[in-house]
């Protein structure tokens, strides 16, 4: 930590490096967007069939998921609790039965000792999975509405509310780009852990804002763009270990947390890393970047104003 105490990083004067690598992994995003051909939306979405099973004795959970695979079925999630096993597809509503079939007949194919239960089967129509979008789509409206107000409010500037958004946004456009890469499904969870990105995106960046808020008043008489440097150097190990703890939770969820906690972990990890990318190399240095680009504005006119008045 000594070492991070000592350090002072010109941050702000290597923005432009920063800004290439942001706009790289947007490119980066774009591409594996019309590589993969959009998003790969999962049940929640699309609509589906959600069949529970049970054995009489417990199996493995890489085991189902090849007897699925072997009868056909390639899209889907298995969740398991005991001897009871989830299956999640995306599947042709009009053959219900057949799905129920293949499933069944597949599964004992692969365990002729252990007989399979059919304990119920759910279906998630079309109009479900519209509301369920839309409502996804509210709730991230929603989201960067409070945060911007609350941005504002807190800082007394509408500035930083929207570049804090912006640094939102940016997080979970290439988290989604890292979704898009995996071939991983869109569903309700993955939904959860953009949510929790950005969370904690903006708690990061207010941690940033607020320091450089109490260092404004501190130091009134120094340069926007040196205090703006300082601030981020001050809560840079701050930022890093709050970031690590969170990073070794989500890759904890990742390795051990099963196949239901997989994407979340993926996002959770893929977030993280940016987050913190977003609030030192992107929020801050766009503050300052308008704050100078005011500046020079505001020289001009008043040149300009000198000229006439001559």
């Amino acid at each position: 930590m000594r070492f991070f105490e000592s350090v002072n990083i010109d941050f702000i004067g290597n923005r432009y490096k920063f800004f290439a690598i942001s706009g790289l992994l947007l490119l980066l995003t774009v591409g594996a967007f019309i590589y993969r051909g959009g998003l790969n939306y999962g049940i929640d979405f699309t609509g589906g069939i959600l069949m529970r099973i049970s054995f009489q004795n417990e199996v493995e959970l890489q085991d189902v998921r090849t007897a699925v695979e072997v009868g056909g079925i390639n899209s889907f999630e298995l969740q398991s609790s005991g001897n009871l096993i989830m299956i999640r597809a995306k599947k042709d509503l009009e053959s219900q039965e057949e799905f129920e079939s293949l499933v069944k007949n597949s599964i004992q194919l692969r365990f002729p000792d252990n007989p399979v239960k059919i304990e119920g089967i759910e279906y998630v129509y079309p109009t479900v999975s519209e509301y369920l979008s839309k409502q996804t789509v509210y709730a991230f409206l929603f989201a960067f509405l409070a945060m911007i107000v609350y941005v504002a409010f807190r800082f007394k500037s509408g500035l930083w509310g929207i570049v804090s958004v912006m640094g939102i946004i940016h997080d979970i456009v290439i988290s989604l780009g890292f979704v898009i890469l995996a071939n991983k499904e869109i569903n309700i969870t993955a939904v959860a852990a953009l949510l929790t990105v950005a969370g904690y995106s903006i708690n990061d960046t207010i941690v940033l804002f607020d320091r450089t808020k109490e260092n404004l008043k501190l130091l009134a008489k120094e340069d926007f763009v040196e205090v703006i440097n300082n601030s981020i150097n001050e809560v840079l190990v701050r930022t890093i270990v709050t970031s690590l703890t969170v990073f070794i939770v989500a890759c904890s969820l990742f390795f051990f947390g099963g196949e239901v906690m997989h994407t979340f972990a993926y996002i959770m990890i893929i977030g993280t890393v940016l987050g913190v990318f977003s609030t030192i190399f992107v929020c801050a240095p766009l503050v300052c970047e308008w704050r100078i680009r005011r500046s020079k504005r505001l020289e001009t006119v008043v040149k300009h104003g000198d000229v006439r008045s001559k």
